[in-house]
C-alpha cells in the first residue's frame, strides 16, 4: 500500500505539471471547433470591454489559471463572456489536481470520486467531461465550512433544552497504529496541553477491565470521554521501537472460515473491546500519515469496519481519523489520498479525515468540533 501510495501522488504530480499544457490545447482545439476565434472580437462599445478580455484565449487561459478559485468565480460575475469562460470544466480540474493535495480535511459527503485520480488528464474527452466546478466546490474545505447546512431549527430547540438536563458526556473509542507509531505521542500532548485542549477529569469506572479514559472539555463547555485502545502494553511497546520491530496487535484476533471453496480470514475484537465498542458514541481513529513509512491500508481498513460494525452498537456513529505526523515538516500524504486508500467509501456511517500533527495538535479541535457536532446531532434525531 506504501507502493501504491506513493504511485498515486505521484500520478497526481505528473498531471499537473502537464495539466495546464493540455488544458490550453484542448480548450484552444474546442474554441476552434465552435468557432470561437483565438482573438475575441471587440463590440462596438470598446470600451465596455476590459483590457483581458482583449488578450488572446490561450494567454487568458494561462491568466486565469494563476486566479484563486473565489477569484475566478468573481470574475465570472462580471459578465456572459467571463460567466463563460470561467465554468470550462478543464480549468476547474486543473484547479481540482493541483490544490487537493494541500487540502487539510475531507468527509463522507465531499470526497472527489477516485476516477478523478485513476484516468490521466490527456485522457479526458470533451464528450465526457465531469462539472468539476461543482466537484471541487463540493470538496474545497474552506467552501465546505461556509457552505455548512443549518440543522433544523426544532434541533436546535431540543439541543437547548437538553442542555439544561445534567447528562454524561460522550464517549469515543480511540485506536490506531498513529498512537503508537509515531515519534511525537499526541496522547501524551492532549493530555499536557490545557491552552488547547482542558483535562476536565479522570473518571475511575470501569468498562468489561478497561479503564474509563481521559474527559476533556472543548472550548470551555462542552465536555467528551476518550477512551483509549492501544494494541499493545507500553513495555512492549518501546522495546519494539528500540528492535525497529513490529508488534501484535492484541486488540484483534483472525478468524478462519470457509466459503465455497476458499478459505477467508476476517478479523474479530477481543470481549473488552468488543465491550467498548458497545457503549461509545463514535471512534476516533488515528492514523500514521507520514509518506516516509510503510503501511498496510488493507489491514486498517479490515479493523475500522470491526469496531465500527453496526452489530456492536447503535448504527450511524460517527468516526473521526485523524491524519496524523509526528511533527510539522515531515512530508505526509494528504487526506484525500488517506480517505482513498483506507476505503472509506465502504462504510456506512458518517466520517471525515482531518490533518493533525502530534507535537502541535494542529487541526485536533477542528476534528473534535465536527465529531461532537455528529454526535449531538445523531442523539438529537
Amino acid at each position: 500500500m506504501a507502493d501504491g501510495g506513493a504511485s498515486e501522488r505521484g500520478g497526481l504530480e505528473a498531471a499537473v505539471r502537464g495539466g495546464f499544457r493540455v488544458l490550453r490545447e484542448r480548450w484552444m482545439r474546442g474554441n476552434r471547433e465552435r468557432a470561437v476565434p483565438t482573438h475575441p472580437a471587440l463590440p462596438e462599445d470598446a470600451e465596455a470591454v476590459s483590457a483581458l478580455q482583449t488578450l488572446p484565449i490561450d494567454v487568458q487561459l494561462n491568466i486565469m489559471s494563476f486566479l484563486s478559485p473565489q477569484d475566478l468565480c468573481s470574475l465570472g460575475s462580471t459578465s456572459s463572456y467571463w460567466r463563460a469562460a470561467v465554468r470550462d470544466p478543464l480549468l476547474w480540474r486543473y484547479f481540482l489536481l493541483r490544490d487537493l493535495p494541500f487540502w487539510t480535511s475531507v468527509d463522507w459527503k465531499s470526497l472527489p470520486d477516485v476516477e478523478i485520480f485513476n484516468k490521466a488528464f490527456s485522457e479526458v474527452s470533451g464528450n465526457a467531461l465531469h462539472d468539476y466546478m461543482a466537484v471541487y466546490k463540493k470538496s474545497c474545505p474552506q467552501n465546505r465550512r461556509s457552505l455548512k447546512s443549518s440543522r433544523p431549527r426544532y434541533v436546535t430547540v431540543t439541543s437547548f433544552l437538553q442542555s439544561l438536563v445534567a447528562q454524561t458526556e460522550p464517549r469515543f473509542a480511540m485506536f490506531g497504529p498513529g498512537l503508537e507509531e509515531l515519534d511525537d505521542s499526541l496522547v501524551k500532548k492532549m493530555m499536557t496541553c490545557p491552552e488547547i485542549l482542558r483535562v476536565a477529569g479522570l473518571p475511575q469506572r470501569q468498562i468489561h477491565g478497561i479503564g474509563s479514559g481521559v474527559t476533556f472539555q472543548f472550548n470551555n463547555n462542552q465536555k467528551f470521554n476518550i477512551l483509549t485502545l492501544y494494541s499493545t502494553t507500553s513495555v512492549e511497546r518501546r522495546r519494539a521501537r528500540a528492535e525497529q520491530a513490529a508488534v501484535v496487535n492484541k486488540m484483534f484476533y483472525q478468524e478462519n472460515s470457509i466459503v465455497g471453496n476458499q478459505q477467508s480470514v476476517h478479523y474479530n475484537v477481543i470481549a473488552q473491546v468488543k465491550r467498548v465498542c458497545e457503549v461509545v458514541d463514535g471512534f476516533i481513529y488515528v492514523a500514521n500519515a507520514e509518506a516516509h513509512k510503510r503501511h498496510d491500508r488493507r489491514e486498517e481498513l479490515a479493523r475500522i469496519l470491526v469496531m465500527t460494525d453496526p452489530a456492536l452498537g447503535p448504527p450511524n456513529r460517527p468516526l473521526l481519523v485523524l491524519s496524523c505526523v509526528s511533527h510539522v515538516g515531515v512530508e505526509r500524504i494528504p487526506c484525500v489520498y488517506m480517505a482513498h486508500q483506507l476505503q472509506l467509501n465502504l462504510l456506512r456511517q458518517p466520517w471525515m479525515v482531518q490533518d493533525t500533527v502530534a507535537a502541535t495538535l494542529d487541526g485536533l479541535l477542528s476534528g473534535i468540533e465536527w465529531l461532537l457536532g455528529e454526535a449531538h446531532y445523531k442523539n438529537a434525531q
